[in-house]
């Protein structure tokens, strides 16, 4: 069937996951490898339009999933960075870490997500500082990688742009830890007035998530000032691979988010992740599930 915004909603990504699995054990091959042109039988140009006219999401893919791919620790607004504030917190003794500190180093980790708030500046920026200074103290020979989100929450793009600002000069070691900024404010692109992203894109890349739907969201994100796309399996594999294919031909910055995925739904995720080359890294929420 056609592979249109419907299949791409979160309540149907099971069955098109189903899908995709089907048609590679019917075929006998990785179901990321069973969309050549032969088997889907169209280019890219019926699904994404004429600038896509033949490309196939073969060409996407890689010959072979990468035997690694780099997963971010996401620490979030109310998570303990310190013992002093796990006592407070009254972080259970379970033989877990409940510090940023004790996870690094029982996971040997060298990529964190940050989630702020988008409503304290002095706040996000003193946050980011912090987990900052505990990362490099953990681990002083990592060459350490962030991403910061915001869910949303900033009230423009100039907040963005005060935020990486201070940040450089509070450290610019921590400003170039920062790989990219997750969607900072509300997900309706279109909504007057708009927020455009150029300034902030220059810092440091940008990326479009909740907000992406399908192309004509992308093509949006990307006139306002975007650099990246955010891929989710909970969006179906169809929508993931079709969005990572206009990343491509548009020169977009790629990750990969797990929304909270674990166990046996990560093996979705990591496989879109393994299998679509460039993508920066694949964000694990439900990590200590894995």
């Amino acid at each position: 069937r056609d592979w249109s915004s419907d299949v791409c909603s979160s309540d149907l990504s099971p069955f098109d996951a189903a899908l995709h699995d089907a048609c590679g054990r019917a075929v006998g091959r990785p179901s990321f490898r069973s969309v050549s042109p032969e088997l889907v039988g169209h280019d890219l140009a019926r699904y994404l339009g004429p600038d896509f006219a033949g490309m196939s999401l073969q060409d996407l893919v890689r010959p072979e999933p990468a035997a690694t791919v780099p997963m971010f620790h996401s620490v979030g607004g109310s998570d303990p960075l310190t013992a002093a504030e796990a006592d407070a917190a009254d972080v259970p003794r379970d033989g877990l870490p409940r510090t940023l500190a004790e996870w690094i180093r029982f996971n040997g980790l060298w990529n964190i997500k940050i989630k702020l708030q988008g409503e304290s500046l002095d706040w996000d920026v003193d946050r980011t500082l912090a987990v900052d200074r505990i990362a490099r103290e953990t681990r002083p020979a990592v060459a350490w990688r962030y991403c910061v989100d915001f869910n949303e929450r900033c009230p423009d793009v100039d907040y963005v742009l005060q935020y990486l600002r201070r940040v450089r000069e509070e450290s610019a070691g921590c400003f170039g830890s920062i790989l990219y900024v997750e969607q900072p404010t509300a997900r309706d692109l279109a909504a007057a007035p708009r927020n455009g992203m150029h300034a902030a894109a220059r810092l440091r890349p940008v990326v479009i998530d909740e907000s992406l739907t399908d192309l004509e969201t992308l093509l949006l994100a990307r006139d306002i000032g975007y650099t990246g796309v955010a891929l989710k399996a909970c969006k179906g594999q169809s929508h993931s691979l079709l969005m990572a294919a206009a990343a491509r031909r548009y020169g977009m910055f790629v990750c990969l988010q797990d929304l909270t995925c674990s166990g046996a739904s990560f093996v979705h995720s990591a496989g879109i992740a393994a299998w679509v080359p460039g993508v920066a890294g694949i964000e694990e929420i439900g990590r200590a599930h894995v």
